[in-house]
């Protein structure tokens, strides 16, 4: 991966929002499929078998390895759950991240939702955590910087009393699934890129009732709080253009190819 971002034609941003809208036909069907008693195994065979059959392929399998075709992160996993054998229950909150590819562009993107009732406490953490994303977005204009999405994530969540992960950020995205830069959800000192129209970005907060700090379990990909306390992501990828943020990951454009 270079150092530079990759600009995008307004060609390619159009192919990446096929891919895009294939990512909203599938966290739509999970938010709708998570029921509890279902397992995270079937999940991912419904995604593998929506992917392809709306004409992408998963992102996510095999990328390093990595054993589904999307993440399931329950409860206090904050990212890169593998869904398995453990089922959803009842007043779980439940993240899911997807990617996809077409012709050879990547969409990315996660929502968190909850299962059942579940405490006031976490749908105020799931609704702090998706306003935070958007906070983020009305950022992502031209002549701004990647700072300035950072700074109003950051005073957008720690104002609710929340804290944001700082060991994990969001990317550039495009004909790989990571692109440059690196996009940040906390303000980092230094020199901060400039955004510039035919930049394509996943931005995704991930938040943290308790403590920021996280830990990576022994299955090298599942990201936990270390205080145990609960943990959302919201993830859209964007692209920046002259008339402003695009976003190409809504679920809503998705009923267009639904099946």
């Amino acid at each position: 991966m270079g150092s530079k971002p990759v600009l995008k034609t307004q060609e390619e941003i159009e192919m990446m929002r096929r891919a895009g809208r294939i990512v909203g036909v599938c966290l739509r069907k999970i938010r709708e499929t998570a029921v509890p008693g279902i397992s995270g195994e079937e999940l991912d065979a419904l995604m593998e078998v929506t992917i392809r059959g709306l004409g992408g392929r998963p992102s996510f399998k095999g990328y390093g390895g990595f054993p589904a075709n999307f993440c399931l992160s329950i409860n206090d996993e904050v990212v890169h759950g593998i869904p398995d054998c453990r089922v959803i229950r009842e007043g779980d909150i439940v993240s899911a991240d997807v990617g996809a590819v077409v012709d050879g562009y990547h969409a990315d993107a996660a929502i968190t939702f909850g299962v059942g009732e579940i405490s006031a406490e976490a749908k105020k953490l799931i609704g702090v955590t998706k306003a935070a994303l958007f906070m983020g977005i009305d950022q992502a204009r031209v002549g701004k910087r990647l700072v300035d999405i950072a700074r109003a994530i950051q005073n957008y969540v720690e104002k609710a009393g929340y804290s944001v992960v700082r060991d994990l950020v969001g990317h550039g995205v495009g004909r790989e699934m990571h692109e440059p830069p690196q996009v940040p959800n906390t303000v980092i000192p230094g020199r901060s890129p400039s955004l510039k129209a035919g930049m394509t970005l996943a931005i995704e907060p991930m938040v943290n009732m308790g403590d920021w700090k996280i830990r990576r379990e022994a299955d090298g990909w599942t990201y936990r709080t270390c205080d145990g306390s609960l943990a959302a992501h919201f993830e859209h990828t964007v692209a920046i253009t002259e008339k402003g943020p695009l976003i190409l990951s809504r679920e809503d454009e998705a009923e267009a190819i639904a099946t």
